[in-house]
């Protein structure tokens, strides 16, 4: 049960990641020029939270973004992250 709590909710955006991660202040920064709304799930803080993304993911790899058709990206590049928001009409119009 706790498990849902920390996946996605139907339309929404939840990126797993941990400050000290680059690749995940990257990915946050990408999202908040876009105007993508997610919720953030800080590993350091919420540590149960790893298992929930390495069963999304399969991986231990961060960050894991799980998106409201739930696909999800691992360490995703710029392009691939841009492909995504626009493919689901995540960023402001």
């Amino acid at each position: 049960m706790s498990e849902q709590n920390e996946t996605a909710a139907p339309n929404e955006t939840v990126m797993f990641g941990a400050d000290w991660c680059g690749d995940c202040r990257r990915a946050k920064m990408i999202f908040d020029r876009a105007g993508v709304e997610y919720r953030y799930v800080d590993l350091v803080q919420d540590p149960a939270a790893a298992d929930v993304a390495k069963d999304i993911s399969g991986r231990t790899n961060i960050p894991v973004i799980l998106y409201p058709d739930a696909s999800h990206q691992v360490e995703p590049s710029n392009a691939d992250l841009q492909r995504k928001i626009d493919e689901l009409g995540l960023g402001r119009a």
